[in-house]
């Protein structure tokens, strides 16, 4: 029977004590159960789940433009400082933003130096390759490297999903 999913998480955070960066991508489709997943994971560890789209959302509200894009990593940073490890995001997508210029790998991987980091991230892994987005979306992103670890979900693992 496969690991479940949540289980994958917890060994991967136990796995990333060691690294330069202590981030955990949970990388699937859009209903692919991973709100779910994290939702068990948080609780197994007794934190809440970030949803960093609200929490960044009210933060630049009454900033300009250019101040949000100037910002926004500060923010992030207060935003998890504030957290119980693991910090548990997801809803990231304000994260992809072209307006905010931002690389939201690199955003994670930085606040991911001084605790861990669970994320989910909406895309896929292709050839080896991180995505987000669909080719030609303005969000698109492709990450030959990534310097975290990924557990993968698909739409088919949602029956594992919630076991622990």
């Amino acid at each position: 029977m496969a690991e479940p999913i949540p289980d994958k998480i917890i060994r991967s955070l136990r796995a990333a004590e060691g690294l330069y960066y202590r981030l955990v991508l949970l990388v699937g489709e859009t209903g692919s159960g991973k709100t779910s997943v994290l939702q068990n994971v948080a609780e197994e560890f007794g934190v809440f789940v970030i949803n960093i789209n609200q929490a960044l959302s009210i933060e630049l509200l009454e900033l300009t433009v250019k101040q949000r894009s100037l910002r926004l990593p500060g923010i992030l940073n207060q935003i998890v400082d504030k957290a119980q490890t693991p910090v548990v995001l997801d809803n990231l997508e304000i994260l992809f933003d072209k307006d905010l210029k931002q690389d939201p790998l690199r955003l994670l991987q930085s606040i991911s130096r001084n605790q861990a980091i669970v994320a989910s991230w909406n895309g896929n892994i292709i050839s080896g390759r991180l995505l987000y987005a669909e080719t030609g979306h303005p969000e698109y992103r492709s990450y030959d490297s990534v310097d975290a670890l990924i557990v993968e979900i698909r739409k088919e693992d949602r029956g594992v999903r919630g076991e622990l």
